[in-house]
This record gives C-alpha cells, structure tokens and sequence, in this order.
C-alpha cells in the first residue's frame, strides 16, 4: 500500500502522536518508521486523498506538534511513496542530507511575503520619468498608427516588468538581514514580489516589525500580504 508522508525528523525526536490522526476519511492511523539516523511520520495513504480542508487541517497539526517538540522537515500535502520499505530506504540512502536540513531548519519558521503596486500608480510614474513613451503615448491619442499603439503597448509592458524586479530586488535586500535565507517564488499576476523567508523562531517579531515598516514606507499604492508562521516548505 503507498505511505503517505508527513515529515523527517531525527530519531531522537519526542514524536508527540498521542491524540493526533492522519488524512482520509475514516481518519488514518500514524506511525513512524526509523532507520538508524532518522525517523517519518506517515500513514496509510487514502485512495483518491485531494485537499479538502479536514485534509490539510490534519497534516498541519501532525506537522505543528512536531515543529514544537524539535527540528523537523515538513513534507507538502500529498506527498506518497511507494511503501513503508521505499520511504524507510530513503532515509537511509539521503541521512546526510536530511540531518544537514535539519540542523538549518531547527528553531525556525518561514513566512510568505507577496507585494504588488496599484496599476495606475505605477503609469503614472511610468509616464512622468520616460520621455519616449509620454510622447509616444500623446501621439496615439492623437494621430498615432497602429505601429504606435503596438510599441507603446510593447514599451509600457517591458518597464512594468523591469520596474517590478527593481522592487522585488529592493524589498528583497531590504529584509534580508531579518532572515536567516529566502526563496524566490513566481509572483502572481498584479504582484511584483512572491518571496519566502527562513526566520529564527525567536526573531519572528522582528521580522514582522521590519515587514510593516517596509510597508508603511512604501505608501497606500503598495498592498504587502504577510503569511505565516509557516512550517518552513520552501527550505526542505
């Protein structure tokens, strides 16, 4: 039967499974499986397992509870092996590479920033600070071709973009010495910044102080969504 996983921890870990249950419906059992070094929390997977919010909200706790208790590696929602004995040979052929996580993610929680301009903000200073697309753009209000309105549309797009990684590499630098490490994400649509941050779980109000005044410095055009503590995904 395929193993659903829940996370890698070392062997020496409390594992506190006392109370908790796993995904599926009715609920399935959890257990470990060691192999000298290191230790999984998984379970029977369901057939057919898709994220229903029971689902997701049984992962979190089991994952939770072991982030309380000591270094963890989070595994995301839905990850199955083969079986006990695949997941079990895992452990023993990557035990390096797991105990080196471990010991980075130890005491630490990741946070998720994502940022974005309001648009109309963001062509107004377009059209105040470059003089070719303000001139291209009041000659196609005039008698501008198709041409024009093609190139005006190609030259606004591309300094939309360069402008967004501008700030992405702005706010980025600005909060790194908040973080222990962070990790780029494809910014959706609207949004110039998806950015994941390791932070010391002692630090995290630091941080999140650091965020605001970001925040607040930047103005009402900017919106920044600040998501976490999180189990730290984005490092594993």
């Amino acid at each position: 039967m395929p193993t659903y996983i829940y996370a890698i921890t070392d062997a020496g870990h409390p594992l506190p499974l006392n109370g908790l249950h796993g995904v599926g419906d009715p609920p399935s059992e959890l257990r470990t499986l060691r192999s000298g070094r290191l230790a999984a929390v998984v379970s029977d997977a369901p057939p057919g397992l898709r994220a229903k919010r029971r689902d997701v909200m049984a992962h979190q706790s089991v994952l939770e509870t072991l982030m309380a208790q000591g270094a963890t590696l989070p595994m995301r929602f839905g990850l199955v092996g083969p079986g006990d004995d695949e997941v079990t040979a895992a452990l023993d052929r990557e035990a390096d590479a797991y105990q080196e996580r471990l010991k980075e993610l130890d005491g630490r929680v990741e946070y998720n920033l994502k940022a974005g301009r309001d648009e109309d903000d963001l062509l107004r200073e377009i059209m105040t600070e470059s003089d070719e697309i303000r001139q291209l753009n009041e000659r196609t209000r005039t008698e501008g071709s198709h041409d024009d309105r093609v190139a005006l549309g190609e030259l606004v797009a591309r300094e939309v973009t360069d402008r967004g990684l501008k700030e992405a590499e702005s706010v980025a630098a600005r909060l790194a010495d908040a973080a222990d490490r962070t990790s780029h994400a494809e910014p959706a649509p609207q949004q110039f910044l998806n950015l994941s941050f390791l932070v010391p779980r002692a630090e995290t109000d630091a941080f999140v102080a650091a965020v605001r005044r970001e925040a607040e410095e930047r103005g009402d055009a900017y919106s920044f969504t600040l998501t976490g503590p999180l189990p730290p995904y984005s490092f594993v």
